[in-house]
């Protein structure tokens, strides 16, 4: 996984509970970095998961939970840090149907060796749509913050169904996002 994951993962601890009890998780773990990350470094997920079981327990915040949490905190770095491709979007379904053509396209030129998740979409109607995402890390509550990010981006209301795939070698859910207003 990219650095950029694990670092702004650590951002938001330091923020919700400190750089010194953040310091005393990332002690207790047992990380191949020590806890020290480069936004364009390439680390295991496995470690993404061991520091995000940590955060869950020192937090007591359901790893699920905080998985979402951090997704919609990704959102709002995705937002900060490339405003451009949120500028000629009119709604949360645009945004989502150009992930994998247009943001997964400019990231792949900038990190080749990056492995990123496969997203498919289907329009379902002009307010509707059905966004599909396959990894093989076990990301899809991560992945519903960042629905959940996009869609409060844009502040029109929606409603978001998650439907689990089945899928032996990889992750997968469902995600139909129904405008409404």
């Amino acid at each position: 996984m990219k650095g950029i994951v694990f670092v702004e993962l650590i951002r938001m601890a330091e923020t919700a509970i400190g750089e010194d009890a953040v310091d005393q998780i990332l002690d207790q773990c047992n990380l191949s970095t020590d806890g020290a990350y480069s936004t364009v470094g390439n680390y295991p997920c496995s470690e993404l998961m061991q520091l995000v079981e940590a955060l869950s327990n020192h937090t007591g915040t359901p790893q699920q939970e905080l998985q979402r949490l951090f997704g919609k905190w990704m959102h709002e770095h995705f937002v900060h840090s490339y405003p451009a491709f949120f500028v000629d979007k009119p709604d949360a379904l645009a945004m989502l149907a150009a992930i994998e053509d247009e943001v997964h396209v400019e990231v792949r030129k900038l990190y080749p060796d990056a492995e990123l998740p496969r997203f498919e979409t289907e329009r379902m109607g002009s307010d509707a749509l059905r966004l599909t995402y396959r990894s093989p890390r076990p990301l899809t509550d991560f992945c519903q913050g960042l629905v959940e990010g996009c869609v409060d981006h844009f502040g029109q209301p929606a409603e978001i169904r998650r439907e689990s795939l089945p899928n032996s070698e990889e992750h997968a859910c469902a995600f139909t996002v129904n405008l409404r207003g």
